[in-house]
């Protein structure tokens, strides 16, 4: 083997003898788990003799010319759950599908968005770590944004009123909503059971205020365009079930049905200051077809 380093994103391996490519990778990339290499494979990240390859079973002959561009990419699709809008040095924003844990659970460790971007990070350098910055429910699609280092992390999390901008979501709920716009303030707490509850006394949770304008309703639901001044654990779904209109599937908070086989639940705006550049980021998703079509 004779190992080439074109630039610091891309290495250049020469094949010395037959082959299959997945033992070659393998072979030369002892610091590599055969899920990175899958990985890497996955996100066209090799090259045989300048042509991306895929499969892990590709024959290599003696002569071959095998490149790993180690570059994170700028967009591009990481499982088909999840996809990069945006990457950096500092931060990663994706669009997270209707069904993704964003951290793990007791019941599911290893297909969240955490720990699919852990790999991801990991290709480039295995020190590489992502840092959880907000977090959006596993029914709810949309932007979601991690931090590759501690320090932007805290940075995002300590100055998160001051740095975000806005954050937008698109709702179906159930019911005709009559009024154009409306707000809804209140204070929220978990219970033991780990529902969250809504009451008008001060003392007993956190202020949660919620604005909504109505862009389109029939006798059975209504889409709304829904911003959050706060950030609660389900402040929007709890919020809908308090004036009467529950998120549609949302039966932990009052849904009658699940006319759409998921949440009706998108985060479809996430603006804010960049945590070490300092530049405004505007990221917007438009949502899914099937939100409108209920309307």
């Amino acid at each position: 083997m004779r190992t080439g380093q074109m630039n610091k994103n891309e290495s250049a391996l020469e094949v010395r003898e037959e082959i299959i490519l997945m033992s070659f990778l393998l072979q030369n990339l002892k610091h590599k788990s055969r899920d990175n290499v899958k990985s890497l494979l996955r996100n066209k990240k090799i090259l045989v003799n300048e042509q991306i390859v895929t499969q892990f079973n590709h024959p290599l002959r003696a002569g071959d010319r095998v490149e790993i561009r180690w570059e994170a990419a700028a967009e591009g699709s990481i499982s088909r759950n999840m996809s990069i809008l945006y990457e950096d040095d500092h931060l990663i924003v994706i669009d997270k599908h209707a069904g993704l844990l964003t951290i793990a659970t007791d019941k599911e460790k290893d297909r969240t968005a955490y720990t699919m971007l852990s790999s991801h990070v990991k290709l480039q350098n295995p020190a590489n770590r992502i840092f959880i910055v907000h977090r959006l429910d596993r029914d709810t699609s949309g932007v979601m944004m991690f931090a590759k280092s501690e320090k932007v992390q805290s940075l995002m999390q300590s100055e998160w009123k001051d740095r975000v901008k806005e954050r937008t979501y698109i709702a179906v709920v159930e019911g005709k909503v009559e009024e154009p716009e409306g707000r809804i303030s209140s204070y929220i707490y978990e219970s033991k059971s780990l529902v969250m509850h809504s009451v008008q006394n001060p003392e007993k949770g956190d202020l949660a205020v919620t604005r909504f304008r109505t862009i389109k309703s029939n006798k059975d639901y209504s889409l709304l365009e829904v911003t959050l001044e706060t950030g609660k654990k389900n402040q929007i779904r709890i919020h809908m079930q308090e004036i009467g209109h529950p998120v549609a599937g949302d039966r932990k908070y009052g849904a009658s049905g699940n006319p759409i086989g998921r949440l009706g639940l998108h985060a479809s705006v996430l603006a804010f200051v960049h945590p070490v550049t300092g530049k405004d980021m505007h990221f917007e998703l438009k949502a899914p077809a099937k939100f409108r079509r209920l309307c």
